[in-house]
C-alpha cells in the first residue's frame, strides 16, 4: 500500500480524523487546509488519489477539480469529493469536470477508505493493463490511445480522463450500443460492489458532445438503454 493521498479538507478535526485512519491502514496522508494552495500541494507531492472538500477557504473545490484536471500534471490523479448532504448540483457538476467520485458528509469512515481503495484498485488495473494500441477515426474526430489525445479537424481537445475514457470506450465497440452500467464498467472500471449512481455516464456524456461540437451527434442515445457511437455510413 504506502500511497500518498492528498487530503483538502479545511475543518481540522475531520481531516486529522481523516489523516488517522489513513495512517492506520498504511496510507500517506499529506493535509491542506485551505484551497488556495491544494493544485499546487498536488503537483508538488504527485500524490496516488485526492480527497477534495467542496466547501473550503481560498478556492471551492469545484474550480480546485477544474485546474486540476486542466493541468497536464495532475489530470491523471483521481479525485473523491467530500460533499454536504443536499448539495445534489454540486455533485453532478464535479463528476462533469472529472472527478470519480463522491462521499456525502457526515460520512462513516469505513465507506470513505473502502471509496479509497476501491478508486484506487480500479486505477491500478488500469495502469496494469495498460492503453489499448492504435488510433481510432471517426468523420474528424481522431483518438490516439497511446498518446491520449483527441483531436477535431486536427486540433486538439482538452478533454477530461473521464471523458476521454468514455470516448474511447464507445468509438471502440463500434456501433454496440452500451448501457450506462456496461460504460461505467469499461470507462471507470468501477467496482459494481459500491453505489455509483449511472446518472454519472449521462453528465459525461452531456460534457463530451458539447466539446465535440457538431461530431458530438455521433454519441445516440438509446432509450431505456445506454448509448452508441456511429462511426463512419457504408
Amino acid at each position: 500500500m504506502n500511497e500518498k493521498i492528498l487530503v483538502v479538507e479545511d475543518e481540522r478535526d475531520i481531516a486529522r480524523m481523516v489523516e488517522y485512519n489513513l495512517k492506520k491502514e498504511g496510507y500517506r496522508p499529506v493535509l491542506v487546509h485551505d484551497g488556495g494552495f491544494a493544485a499546487a500541494a498536488a503537483a508538488r507531492e504527485k500524490p496516488a488519489l485526492i480527497l477534495l472538500d467542496l466547501m473550503l477557504p481560498g478556492l471551492d473545490g469545484l474550480e480546485i477539480c477544474r485546474r486540476l484536471k486542466a493541468d497536464a500534471k495532475t489530470s491523471a490523479i483521481p479525485i473523491i469529493m467530500l460533499t454536504a448532504k443536499g448539495e445534489e448540483s454540486d455533485k453532478v457538476l464535479g463528476l462533469g469536470l472529472g472527478a470519480d467520485d463522491y462521499v456525502t458528509k457526515p460520512f462513516s469512515l469505513k465507506e470513505l477508505l473502502a471509496r479509497v481503495q476501491a478508486v484506487l484498485r480500479r486505477y491500478s488495473v488500469k495502469a496494469a493493463a495498460g492503453a489499448v494500441p492504435g488510433k481510432l477515426k471517426a468523420g474528424t474526430i481522431e483518438l490516439d490511445a497511446a498518446k491520449v489525445e483527441v483531436r477535431l479537424k486536427g486540433s486538439p481537445v482538452e478533454l477530461t480522463s473521464k471523458e476521454f475514457e468514455l470516448l474511447k470506450a464507445l468509438m471502440a465497440c463500434g456501433e454496440k450500443v452500451l448501457t450506462r452500467e456496461e460504460l461505467l464498467e469499461k470507462a471507470w472500471g468501477v467496482d459494481a460492489s459500491l453505489e455509483v449512481e449511472t446518472r454519472t455516464v449521462d453528465v459525461h456524456v452531456g460534457t463530451l458532445r458539447r466539446k465535440l461540437k457538431g461530431e458530438g451527434k455521433r454519441i445516440i442515445t438509446v432509450k431505456n438503454y445506454g448509448y452508441r457511437f456511429e462511426g463512419e455510413k457504408a
